[in-house]
């Protein structure tokens, strides 16, 4: 048997060899055949440049990869997250719970307007959906402005919050025709509501194609994204069409038909965020990975951590941790000042009020991601030290000089715990590679404020 001269794949299909045909052809394997220690040869000779007559590689037959092709981004999997498919599947099934409740909230607003009445005023339908649509656009601007920024450290919480405020926004229209004579206001509130969940949707969809890309092809992750959702949407409007008639004429019916869509939904949401593995730190993760690192001394890869994140509660963490806080709100003495600069060169300066158990992090324009995260890193770690929970030998001296009373001040428990990071955190950072987290950026929620300071150990202010 002649050998292979070379081989060929397709992404991440089984490849193909190539051998020399006695008339100095190249013939070509079929695909689906592995190359390698191959006997019996079968061989295609190719019916031109592509090697025509075999079957795309890693599919059951041409028509099924193409039509996965219109759906899938190219290069899938090895192009996506390893999430994608789980994410992507029950996404779907909640698009398509989605749809099927908007056709029967659709269903109840036109009828509340008054479509189908011959006493209803056009000009009064009119004004109330103008008054629906402009109180739902000043609210997305609001909201934008109010929210924006936060959306990608907590992109999950908020993609679920944004699909159950979206399921109680159809619950207030599909009531709004029940209460005719708050029809307006109740319409309004649900558009409100709808107008939030389009700037939340689609800031976290944004915050998740980022990443589930994996190799600059947000904009094909993105429009796949967009073809897989009109396909459950066209899906849905098929079925829609089937379903109100039959439920249209009782509300009872309608009503139960919606309850169970809505616990589809959220169902269907929790698992498709559940599913996602964000290899980036935020303020829960990086919680939950440094008191893992405390206690038994390991690092939660991304796998485990992000099993564990709370979904419900991820709004709120036990610490109050403002990264990018203003100097004049930490400081307003020249004392204080020093206090703060002691005992450290870090590009930050952390401020700890003990009783609140609030910790406000400065920042330097020098502090990149990893100067960001040992400031993180730091107030959690005093955070720790108010908590329960075993601690290294160190940090478990601290936290018994600081339950004893107040006579110790922050500044000085600052002051020890940085020289406590400067063994602990480069242990930690190695950690968070070696498990495969990013650590060059981050989903800190980090404010604009910085500031730069000249005091030093070695300079002191008499």
């Amino acid at each position: 048997m002649a050998d292979v001269l070379c081989s060929e794949q397709f992404g991440s299909g089984a490849a193909r060899g190539c051998r020399a045909a006695p008339d100095g052809s190249l013939q070509w394997e079929a695909w689906g055949r592995s190359w390698w220690g191959f006997s019996g040869a079968f061989t295609a000779k190719p019916g031109g440049r592509d090697g025509g007559g075999g079957v795309a590689p890693g599919t059951a037959s041409p028509p099924l990869s193409r039509l996965l092709a219109v759906f899938l981004p190219q290069g899938f999997p090895d192009s996506v997250s390893p999430d994608y498919l789980p994410y992507q599947l029950w996404d779907s099934v909640q698009a398509f719970a989605s749809s099927l409740s908007g056709s029967l909230a659709t269903h109840a607003v036109l009828l509340g307007i008054g479509v189908g009445d011959a006493k209803a005023s056009v000009s009064a339908a009119t004004a109330t959906w103008l008054v629906k649509d402009s109180t739902g656009m000043l609210g997305r601007i609001v909201f934008a402005w109010w929210m924006g920024s936060k959306m990608d450290c907590n992109a999950k919480q908020w993609r679920l919050f944004a699909d159950i405020l979206n399921d109680i926004a159809m619950f207030l229209e599909i009531m709004a025709p029940i209460l005719p004579f708050c029809f307006t206001v109740t319409v309004c509130i649900s558009n409100l509501a709808k107008c939030l969940v389009g700037v939340a949707g689609g800031a976290t969809r944004a915050a998740l194609t980022m990443h589930q890309a994996r190799r600059n092809n947000m904009a094909d992750v993105s429009a796949k994204d967009g073809s897989q959702e009109t396909l459950v949407n066209l899906a849905g409007l098929l079925v829609s069409l089937l379903m109100l008639p039959l439920v249209s004429d009782s509300p009872s019916l309608s009503l139960g038909c919606f309850f169970f869509l809505t616990a589809l939904h959220i169902y269907a949401n929790y698992r498709a965020v559940r599913a996602l593995v964000i290899e980036t730190l935020n303020e829960q993760r990086l919680w939950l990975v440094l008191r893992h690192f405390l206690q038994r001394g390991e690092v939660l890869g991304p796998t485990s951590a992000n099993r564990m994140e709370p979904l419900w509660t991820g709004f709120w963490s036990s610490v109050s941790l403002s990264l990018g806080a203003p100097l004049h709100c930490v400081t307003s003495s020249v004392s204080e000042l020093q206090h703060l600069v002691e005992g450290h060169q870090e590009p930050y300066l952390l401020h700890w009020d003990q009783s609140r158990n609030q910790v406000q992090v400065v920042l330097s324009p020098m502090a990149g991601p990893e100067a960001v995260l040992r400031a993180a890193t730091h107030g959690l770690v005093l955070g720790a030290l108010r908590g329960d929970g075993p601690l290294p030998e160190e940090l478990e001296e601290l936290r018994n000089q600081v339950r004893a009373g107040p006579e110790k001040e922050s500044w000085v428990v600052v002051r020890e715990t940085h020289q406590v990071l400067d063994k602990l955190f480069p242990k930690f950072l190695k950690g968070l590679q070696d498990g495969g987290w990013s650590t060059e950026k981050h989903q800190l929620e980090v404010d604009e404020w910085r500031a730069t300071w000249l005091l030093c150990p070695e300079k002191k202010v008499l």
